[in-house]
């Protein structure tokens, strides 16, 4: 599983330690790291403290927001490069989770199917279209693929889950690597764009055709 650290862009090291008499805050960013932000602002506000207001944008808008200094702090699951973090003042690590890819194939059950990064590479560049494909069909012998076609979806914003993502791919397939390459906004060579991880993920769910996507978890979220 591939690690990512969310980071804020800002001074913000004890914001969750003020005191109760302590101004509101605001924040934007990351929506992998959203629910758990959200979860802490409700327990620190209970608790006594001043209200935290968080928005999930994305990485890239948070980032943009916290350099026009309209928010106080800004989520990136992307790590910041150095004169970014020169602009911002500091960079804290918040939360770790992971970046998975999730599959919805009638008649394949969870942990069944094998997916190797060269050929997930392969179906983000276009080139496996078919869940039968010769290549998955090699990783997976022993179950009976359908012969229907593979609906990619990705993020449509800038996302630091995205530059997490095309990371991986670039290191795991050459080819995406020299025609695509990382970043938090590429231009996809396929699939439907969602907003948000809960954009890409009701695309994921609503989708009529079996479909390959990713998304991040929050600590919030594990069990």
């Amino acid at each position: 599983m591939k690690l990512m650290h969310t980071a804020l862009a800002s001074i913000v090291g004890a914001m969750f330690a003020m005191s109760a008499q302590a101004a509101d805050i605001t924040g934007a960013g990351s929506t992998f790291a959203a629910p758990i932000y959200t979860k802490w602002a409700d327990t620190y506000q209970k608790s006594g403290g001043g209200k935290v207001n968080y928005q999930g944008i994305g990485s890239s808008g948070g980032i943009k927001q916290i350099i026009a200094k309209t928010v106080d702090f800004a989520g990136s699951d992307a790590p910041l490069k150095d004169d970014e973090l020169e602009k911002q003042g500091c960079s804290v690590s918040t939360v770790v989770g992971g970046v998975v890819p999730a599959i919805n194939v009638p008649g394949i059950k969870a942990g069944e199917m094998t997916l190797s990064g060269e050929v997930l590479g392969d179906i983000y560049l276009g080139k496996i279209k078919k869940w039968n494909d010769p290549a998955i069909a090699a990783l997976n012998p022993k179950l009976k693929l359908p012969d229907t076609d593979i609906a990619v979806v990705r993020r449509a914003d800038g996302s630091g889950t995205s530059f997490i993502w095309t990371n991986y791919l670039s290191k795991v397939n050459a080819e995406w690597k020299s025609k695509v390459g990382e970043g938090s906004t590429v231009n996809w060579p396929t699939g439907t764009g969602g907003k948000g991880n809960d954009g890409v993920a009701a695309s994921f769910s609503v989708c009529r055709v079996l479909s390959v996507t990713w998304n991040g978890r929050t600590l919030s979220k594990t069990r």
